[in-house]
């Protein structure tokens, strides 16, 4: 019988920073906590030099993954209160694609001296957008050679991925792309470290692989023909540069070290799952269990994550991966590029120190932000058109118009692009039937809930946690510790058990957000000149 005092943790690497969570096996939170990252993103200059990034860079300092988790970690135990309270299972989920080029034996390229002055030895964050060559390149030669791998991610690569950014350091800092040994996604660098084991015995996550690594489970990485023909020296980097064992999520990729045993106060030994990426991490964490599902993991970004029984080819979506979520489905996944990001821009834009008057005054502007119109692509488009040389705009604007009708128009066409997505994925064949919302965004912005409420005409419920992808986190580390210690048979029993929607460690429950059936009406022929509108922002790349 599993022990009545067990308590698993979730780790969740985000953006700006980690959050870290205890739950029981029954699905209660027990604590909490979160620490931001001390170099945050780095978008500027690189720590400690003079030395300015180019347009589009956004890199992450390694070290603050670590010390980060162990702050947040230290922080939220001490908020359990249980003094009999055991850890039995960690699990981890990151932002991806977030990678980075190491030694052999772990250490970041950016850490030595020799590397240190160069930005592309530093870890790109998911949103370093200055691979558009080399996405392109890849994007060509794969379309021109049949390439299997696309018909898993829609058709077309994504700037956001490993390969680009990989073959980016390669053209521009040969020098690095050759002195690295390693080259790994940041989850499973963290879980790497958490392990201490060697490089040859590292867990390289399948969803991350699969989603952002043109890996299928099938053929493995791409072939050496293709790899040769995007660049003579790429030809032989699967065997010679990426060490490793592919494992899937919730599957025991080893032990906590002594070392990380001490970093985070923990004994050590506990079962440490396989990294999953952050946005996926939302779908146990919400309980969702069942295909039909669409999880809108809210954040920066937004991805909207799906499993069903049947494959079906969806031009646009991110992925498409067979057990890339949870075992025995096809888990699919789309998203946008900015979503928080994009409404913190304009807040700061228009010279607004918080949402509270930004939104009191656009919840009371009807739909259609009176004339205003907002294509959303500020960040590129991920899903449908995979394009991150996209642009947005603001369409409509008189001399009148003031802050709060932007912010209308941007929250609408947030929602409206959700909308492109569902219809998407309905006229492919793909059933869509119920809607989660979690991550911090619908928690902190209840009227883009609403809004995406009525565009759609569906209901929305906000899961009660606002942890979603570190709940997610921990129900994979409760597997992680085996039936004996967790009393879970497989991954679905523990989402169900753990994931499923009650009341959270303060005492609240799902919030169900129903659509305006008025405003829904409203929407519709809005939502036809949105996708008038992105035709035309589409058609603008071309000639430019």
């Amino acid at each position: 019988m599993p022990d009545k005092h067990a308590l698993v943790l979730g780790l969740d690497f985000g953006t700006e920073s980690v959050r870290a969570l205890f739950v029981d096996l029954d699905g209660h939170e027990h604590g909490w906590s979160s620490s931001k990252y001390k170099h945050g993103q780095i978008t500027a200059k690189l720590p400690g030099t003079n030395i300015s990034l180019p347009p589009d860079y956004a890199l992450q300092h390694p070290g603050d993954w670590l010390d980060s988790a162990a702050k947040a970690t230290r922080s939220a135990w001490r908020r359990v209160g249980n003094a009999s309270a055991r850890i039995i299972g960690i699990g981890v989920d990151f932002t991806s694609c977030t990678m980075l080029p190491t030694q052999a034996d772990g250490t970041p390229l950016c850490l030595l001296s020799e590397h240190r002055a160069n930005p592309l030895a530093w870890p790109k964050l998911w949103k370093h957008h200055a691979a558009k060559t080399q996405t392109d390149r890849i994007d060509q030669i794969a379309s021109q050679r049949k390439e299997q791998f696309l018909e898993q991610c829609g058709g077309t690569i994504g700037l956001e991925w490993f390969f680009p950014k990989m073959l980016e350091t390669l053209d521009e800092a040969p020098e690095v792309y050759r002195a690295a040994e390693v080259w790994v996604e940041a989850g499973d660098w963290v879980v790497w470290q958490l392990t201490g084991c060697q490089a040859d015995e590292m867990a390289r996550s399948t969803c991350q692989a699969g989603y952002k690594g043109m890996w299928t489970s099938r053929d493995g990485f791409p072939s050496k023909p293709f790899l040769r023909a995007v660049h003579p020296e790429l030809v032989d980097v699967v065997r010679r540069k990426m060490p490793g064992r592919m494992k899937a999520p919730g599957q025991v990729a080893g032990k906590l070290s002594q070392a990380m045993a001490k970093k985070l106060g923990f004994p050590e030994g506990i079962p440490v799952s396989t990294a999953i990426i952050d946005a996926h991490a939302g779908v146990p964490g919400v309980g969702a269990a069942d295909p039909g599902t669409l999880v809108m993991v809210c954040g920066t970004s937004s991805c909207h994550m799906l499993n069903a029984v049947e494959y079906h080819r969806v031009p646009g979506v991110a992925g498409v991966v067979k057990d890339g979520i949870l075992p025995g489905m096809y888990g699919y996944e789309a998203g946008q590029a900015a979503v928080g990001d994009a409404f913190d821009w304009l807040r700061r834009l228009t010279g607004q120190k918080t949402f509270a008057q930004l939104g009191r005054r656009a919840r009371a502007i009807p739909p259609g932000a009176d004339g205003v119109l907002c294509v959303d692509w500020f960040n590129g488009c991920r899903t449908p058109l995979m394009d991150g040389n996209l642009r947005g705009g603001f369409l409509g604007l008189t001399l009148r118009h003031e802050p709060h009708h932007l912010y209308r128009a941007l929250l609408e066409s947030s929602a409206l692009g959700l909308r492109w997505i569902v219809d998407l994925l309905r006229e492919r064949g793909v059933p869509v039937k119920k809607f989660i919302a979690t991550g911090g965004l619908p928690h902190r912005n209840p009227l883009f809930v609403q809004v995406a409420a009525d565009v759609l005409g569906e209901n929305i419920l906000i899961h009660p946690s606002q942890q979603g992808p570190a709940l997610g986190a921990a129900i994979l580390g409760a597997v992680a510790a085996g039936k004996r210690a967790g009393g879970f048979s497989s991954v679905r029993s523990a989402v169900r058990t753990i994931g499923g929607v009650r009341k959270d460690v303060n005492g609240r429950g799902g919030v169900l957000v129903a659509p305006d059936r008025h405003h829904a009406k409203l929407y519709e022929p809005l939502y036809l000149r949105y996708r008038e509108a992105a035709a035309f922002v589409q058609r603008q790349r071309a000639v430019t």
